[in-house]
């Protein structure tokens, strides 16, 4: 899969529409960084109160937004880690009493993993301010433009799966 750059969609390629600068699109990057600065703020420290990797938030994470129950094999693709590495981020989570493995198929060796409700609650209480943040947030928007928020998002999160696929290629084995 072709990078933004190899696609030729950056900005200035496609046209960035009126009053659009490069100026703009450095603002963009700098309020999109101090953002991801700011819930990476908020993970490590839950991660420091649950005695936690910061990786270990991100399975969470995983697990909860998963559409299907997760299983180590997954994570692992989801997260980019070794077979070796995820099975430590598990055994922490299950130590930590954050998942629980269950053997929920006629075949034995598939595993889901689930997130306990008591922790999930701990979470959700944590995490309360930042969702009370983007409550907040979400109120100074219309509709209109609450969907091209979103749209802005999924294609940001499209673009960086498609960086992070180039980059899984270009890793030795």
């Amino acid at each position: 899969m072709a990078t933004a750059n190899q696609r030729g969609q950056h900005g200035h390629e496609r046209g960035n529409g009126p009053g659009i600068g490069p100026s703009d699109l450095h603002v963009l990057a700098a309020g999109l960084r101090r953002m991801n600065g700011e819930i990476n703020r908020l993970v490590h420290s839950f991660a420091g109160t649950q005695g936690l990797h910061a990786t270990d938030v991100q399975a969470l994470a995983a697990i909860l937004d998963a559409r299907e129950p997760m299983t180590p094999g997954r994570l692992r693709d989801h997260l980019g880690l070794t077979s070796g590495a995820v099975t430590a981020c598990v055994d922490r989570l299950e130590r930590a009493g954050h998942v629980r493995r269950v053997r929920e198929s006629a075949d034995r060796r598939v595993v889901h993993l689930h997130y306990v409700p008591e922790a999930r609650e701990a979470a959700r209480t944590y995490f309360r301010p930042l969702a009370e943040a983007a409550a907040a947030t979400r109120a100074r928007f219309d509709e209109d433009e609450l969907a091209v928020v979103i749209r802005f998002l999924t294609a940001m999160n499209e673009e960086l799966r498609a960086v992070r696929s180039d980059d899984d290629r270009r890793s030795p084995a």
